[in-house]
């Protein structure tokens, strides 16, 4: 947890160290805010990669929709179960609640997808001891790491 939470650089909040530690170490359960059965979005992909990669994936949606043949819930705080990553697929202007409910239910990280960019809530995030990352793809990341 070495990034600097007073920095707006791209680099520091996708940091290939963490993104490493968040894919091989932080853990398999990922939350997926954004995930519906809507195989046209991006979620939809990038949540069957992560499944292919062995992670458990969680969909979050306000239809709680099954995806991937995986229960869905409405929020993160509905999940009866504990959640390592929570992978945020919503606009940057909703990202950061998304963030702060990610501290609330206890997970160990949050990555926000591409193009989603928050730096309070990256600031936040740090600061209460979650790993997290910005703006980057873990569907594209996942099969770098060989």
């Amino acid at each position: 947890m070495s990034a600097d939470t007073t920095t707006t650089d791209p680099t520091a909040y996708s940091a290939s160290e963490t993104v490493r530690r968040i894919l091989t170490s932080t853990g398999d359960t990922w939350a997926v805010v954004g995930l519906s059965s809507n195989r046209a979005r991006a979620a939809y992909g990038v949540a069957a990669v992560l499944q292919r990669f062995g992670k458990r994936i969680v969909p979050v949606h306000p239809k709680a929709e099954t995806v991937h043949g995986e229960q869905g819930y409405a929020t993160l705080a509905d999940i009866p179960f504990p959640v390592d990553v929570v992978d945020v697929f919503v606009n940057s202007e909703l990202a950061g609640a998304v963030a702060d409910e990610a501290v609330t239910i206890g997970a160990k990280a949050v990555w926000f997808q591409l193009d989603v960019i928050d730096d309070a809530a990256f600031a936040r995030t740090r600061e209460a001891g979650l790993d997290m990352i910005m703006d980057r793809c873990p569907a594209i990341e996942i099969p770098r790491l060989g």
